[in-house]
């Protein structure tokens, strides 16, 4: 069974305004991706490489606000700039945590003997 439903032309003429608003607005949102030049930014293993770093210090590095970062698709990438601008702070970092590591009995032993 066929219902048919008689509305007012002014109604009519702005529902279908309306909705094609509504539709220019989603292929606006659709088209948004495809214009992006990722040539500038970089990925995980990019950075990781750069840096020296595993992928769990770059999630730390994410995640307490060292490092900025944008996702697209569940994939993330960095600013070339970002990225050159936690370099010292990496390596200092890595000078911190090679200082702090503890010696191995072996090599306490051998200073004890000389």
């Amino acid at each position: 069974m066929i219902e048919i439903v008689n509305i007012e032309k002014t109604a009519y003429d702005k529902f279908v305004g309306q909705f094609e608003g509504f539709v220019k607005k989603m292929t606006e949102m659709g088209n948004r991706g495809t214009n992006k030049c990722l040539g500038d930014w970089l990925d995980n293993d990019e950075v990781c490489r750069i840096l020296k770093i595993s992928k769990r210090t770059l999630q730390t590095l994410r995640d307490n606000g060292t490092l900025a970062y944008s996702q697209i698709s569940h994939k993330t990438y960095y600013k070339q700039e970002d990225v050159q601008s936690v370099i010292d702070i990496v390596k200092d970092r890595k000078k911190d945590a090679a200082w702090r590591k503890p010696r191995k009995k072996s090599e306490s032993k051998d200073k004890k003997s000389v």
